[in-house]
């Protein structure tokens, strides 16, 4: 798998990380009626995924 190849699956995969755990509540799969600790972490986690694919996808698309 390419380094492009990576970085868009690391952004896709952030991105429904990220979103499930920001609607974890809405969409029924929360645990407390609140924003609690693991949507927290899974917001935190979603985002630094989809950063670090960004990051991946952008450099090796300037590298050509």
């Amino acid at each position: 798998m390419g380094g492009k190849t990576a970085g868009i699956v690391l952004l896709v995969v952030g991105i429904v990380v990220l979103l499930l755990s920001l609607l974890a509540d809405a969409i029924g799969i929360g645990v407390n009626p609140i924003f609690g600790r693991n949507q927290i972490i899974g917001t935190i986690a979603g985002a630094i995924v989809t950063i670090v694919g960004l990051v991946l996808t952008l450099r090796k698309q300037s590298s050509r």
